[in-house]
């Protein structure tokens, strides 16, 4: 049976079964045809059932559901132990599961060797697919978090309102000559050479902005002091002419001794709040921060801090003069609490 085609398999079937059905007996056409009596059941039944389709042979191979190695239970606990937990967690090594990390799982928990590729096959079928984690802080705190967002950041947003004020929100960055440059086309085979200095160094920003796309930013070298910051803070306070509600991090700048003096000599000016730590995809400055790397990145390398500096500034300015643009950062979805 097995060496005949799929048609001279389905037309034997056909003629087992019109001999049936002309009144032959099962055992007499199993005797004609060369088949076991349980076969010519088999097919009776299964026309019966349904019909000429019944007696189409079967594509050769397992179904897509049929399993050589795991039962559908054992599927199901691979699956759900991926889904829910890391390797580590699952009594293995490691926080990724890469396809050893799976095939070591399925060895340890039932004893069955499987390869990369099987492994591989089995994650598609389940619907899985490789993607890059996001990295979080192991001191993040959820509860701060979330009341950040349901409590802290509403309380600012009213007492802003209460007093006339605005929120704006501030962080820090530098860009060096060493980052890693952006991608670029080119023929497969032939990686492009980007001519660079050969000397290290890095420049520092400070931006701060308001969810309708007003931008304020400063340029320094070396580490924060407080002097460069109390210095634009002051100038924060001067450019809005209200009160300011100032949204940044933790940097222990931030909280030294003589900035709070400072704030505390103009309360009636600005008043800082801190994100919760460890959190920075809550400020959408950094959406801006990353716009400006990415831009400073496609541009030819610059050769010493003079140029770096002015490259810096004059994607800073012309963001300032596209206020829609810097306005729509706020609508990412992981700052979009911020946008109303």
């Amino acid at each position: 049976m097995r060496s005949l085609s799929r048609e001279a398999q389905q037309d034997l079937r056909r003629r087992v079964v019109r001999a049936v059905k002309n009144g032959m007996t099962q055992v007499a056409a199993a005797e004609v045809f060369d088949v076991s009596v349980r076969t010519v059941s088999r097919w009776v039944n299964a026309e019966r059932r349904g019909g000429d389709r019944a007696l189409r042979p079967e594509k050769p191979g397992r179904r897509p559901d049929e399993q050589k190695a795991l039962s559908k239970a054992q599927q199901r606990t691979v699956c759900r132990t991926i889904v829910s937990q890391s390797p580590v967690q699952a009594g293995g090594e490691g926080v990724l599961w890469t396809r050893a990390a799976v095939a070591e799982l399925i060895h340890r928990r039932f004893d069955v060797r499987l390869s990369h590729v099987s492994c591989g096959k089995y994650l598609r079928r389940w619907g899985l697919s490789p993607q890059k984690p996001i990295r979080r802080a192991y001191e993040k705190d959820p509860e701060k978090v979330r009341a950040w967002l349901e409590e802290t950041y509403p309380r600012i947003v009213a007492r802003a309102k209460a007093e006339r004020g605005i929120v704006v929100w501030l962080d820090e960055s530098g860009v060096g000559s060493a980052d890693a440059p952006g991608s670029t086309w080119a023929p497969v085979g032939a990686t492009p050479v980007l001519g660079k200095s050969g000397q290290r160094f890095r420049i520092n920003l400070m931006a701060a902005m308001t969810n309708r796309g007003a931008l304020c930013f400063t340029v320094y070298e070396g580490s924060l002091t407080t002097e460069i910051y109390t210095r634009f803070l002051d100038r924060l306070a001067r450019h809005h002419g209200c009160k300011v509600h100032l949204i940044t991090d933790q940097h222990p700048t931030h909280k030294a001794t003589a900035v709070k003096a400072w704030l505390a000599e103009h309360a009636e000016e600005i008043e800082q709040h801190f994100l919760p730590g460890y959190s920075p995809e809550l400020n959408p400055v950094e959406l801006l921060n990353g716009d400006t790397k990415k831009h400073i990145a496609a541009q030819a390398g610059a050769r010493n801090r003079r140029e770096l500096t002015s490259m810096i500034r004059a994607h800073l300015h012309r963001r300032q003069k596209q206020p829609a643009l810097l306005a729509a950062l706020f609508h990412k979805p992981e700052v979009a609490y911020a946008a109303a």
